[in-house]
């Protein structure tokens, strides 16, 4: 016997075993009516509702729905709406300058655009055959009374395409079929321990490799959805307290900013002893670590995966055989990016990468092929990631490939050089990431121009055209000349080690 595995097999579980319990409460402050609270039932009928609206605009199966939306009931639905009928859901980072948020919509074919009220603009910048704008056009998109036609299901098909920058100029489309998602999903639960007794709040981006399954895990579980629509830390405390929370997903810029705000709150820390917190994007300092399990009293898991992975490749979580080492040993062990997730075989190359095997990577880059073939050479997952794996556990050092992690969101240096380079002034330009407390890593441009009186404010201001502004530069160094090599390359790790000397790896 045997049954296709699909990301639709979560919500029919949750609307059949928990009906009438509570599947969401919606961000109540936003442009768009909040849609409050839905059961699962409710929740299922817009999911059916969506599904049935794309039949109407005759949206074929593996016809790629785009949405650029924050945080919002609305957008977990439509990953059951889109995919769970056997189309392609596009999430959108919202962050996104209109020009990449266009380049997305033509790279992945997208026949229907939909949008955030507060980005109304993109509908006229970015050519779609169908656009629809969040609370507006509900009815269009979510409204319809009609019976979607059946899907067979197929798990081999792409369910979503994530795009993630890099190591080129221009982010990838990750494909990422039902299986995939549905096997992060499973093995995340389980190793996360969530139960049908949880409360999640989304911290973390839904556009963000899919919440890293997370929409599909507490579905499948019945647990509920507190949707937080933009960051704040005392708001994460609030949400918390109000709601039961019990986990929540996020990066070490989250993590802060909880950290901050519990430094002002009066009374005792909500979720104390009760809140476990998994945090990833870049390995935070060992003292982030002690500070959240003495102040905040949670429970604090590291995970280390990438998009194109799902994104679970490892978890660092807290075992019976350190019960008897200091918090620090123990904050320091926590540290490290964690042992294998299950189904999940690791291995550093001759060249120090780490690289996986996974059921659950990507199918392929879209429509790249070169790139797919590269990134997946000898049937493992190349990370671009430098680093150790010892006793069972992989510790990242550096990083091989040319990205920057700050706030959690990936930046292709590339990228940023390709804008900094259109500017006239400009003659060579070199972007690197340097360590920052608050973001992990923020992002440094090194540049050489032709004399002009051009300032760094200017730049910026240029950057902001192409880019997305947490792309853009934070600082910006004049130099006279850029190191290179005989052979005229430049070599960015001797770029970086004045700004990283004295720490133990090059990542933050």
């Amino acid at each position: 016997m045997f049954f296709p595995l699909t990301v639709r097999d979560f919500l029919d579980r949750a609307v059949t075993v928990y009906p009438d319990r509570i599947a969401v409460v919606d961000e109540p402050d936003q442009p768009a009516a909040s849609w409050g609270e839905l059961t699962y039932a409710q929740f299922a009928k817009l999911a059916t509702g969506q599904a049935a609206a794309l039949d109407e605009l005759d949206v074929p199966g593996g016809g790629r729905v785009a949405i650029v939306s924050q945080n919002s009931a609305r957008l977990l639905v439509s990953f059951y709406g889109v995919s769970g009928w056997g189309r392609v859901l596009v999430p959108v980072n919202f962050r996104l300058a209109p020009a990449e948020v266009k380049y997305i919509v033509e790279n992945s074919g997208a026949e229907v655009l939909i949008v955030d009220p507060e980005l109304r603009s993109l509908l006229d910048e970015v050519p779609c055959k169908h656009k629809f704008v969040i609370g507006e056009d509900d009815d269009a998109i979510w409204g319809s009374k009609g019976t979607p036609e059946p899907w067979q299901g197929d798990e081999a098909a792409t369910a979503t395409i994530n795009y993630t920058s890099g190591t080129t100029a221009r982010p990838k489309g990750v494909q990422l079929t039902h299986r995939a998602l549905w096997l992060n999903a499973a093995v995340f639960g389980w190793q996360a321990s969530v139960s049908d007794r949880d409360v999640y709040l989304h911290t973390l981006p839904m556009f963000h490799c899919n919440g890293w399954g997370h929409p599909y895990t507490v579905t499948g579980m019945g647990g509920k959805h507190i949707v937080l629509r933009k960051i704040d830390g005392a708001e994460i405390l609030n949400r918390i307290k109000e709601h039961g929370v019990t986990y929540l997903c996020a990066a070490p810029a989250v993590v802060t900013a909880a950290l901050d705000a519990a430094m002002d709150w009066d009374g005792e820390i909500p979720g104390r002893d009760t809140v476990r917190i998994i945090v990833a994007g870049a390995p935070p300092p060992t003292r982030t670590i002690e500070r959240v399990r003495e102040e905040l009293g949670w429970e604090f898991i590291q995970i280390y995966g990438l998009t194109e992975t799902s994104p679970l490749l490892t978890m660092s979580r807290m075992r019976s055989e350190w019960d008897d080492l200091t918090p620090n040993q123990q904050a320091r062990n926590l540290g490290r990016a964690g042992a294998p997730a299950l189904g999940v075989r690791m291995m550093i190359d001759d060249e120090g990468e780490v690289l996986a095997q996974t059921n659950h990577a990507l199918a392929s880059y879209w429509e790249n092929p070169e790139e797919s073939a590269r990134v997946m050479a000898g049937n493992w997952f190349h990370t671009g990631d430098g680093g150790t794996f010892e006793d069972g556990y992989i510790a990242i050092a550096d990083r091989k490939k040319d990205v920057i992690i700050s706030g959690g969101e990936n930046v292709s240096s590339i990228e940023v050089e390709d804008a900094l380079s259109s500017h006239p002034a400009i003659r060579e330009v070199a972007v690197i990431g340097v360590p920052d407390e608050k973001w992990g890593e923020l992002i440094m441009a090194l540049v050489v121009t032709d004399g002009s009186e051009v300032t760094q404010e200017d730049l910026v201001a240029h950057c902001r055209k192409y880019l997305a502004g947490y792309k853009c530069p934070k600082r910006i160094e004049f130099r006279d000349t850029l190191e290179r090599t005989a052979t005229g390359k430049l070599q960015k790790f001797k770029l970086r080690e004045p700004y990283w000397e004295g720490a133990e790896r090059q990542v933050h």
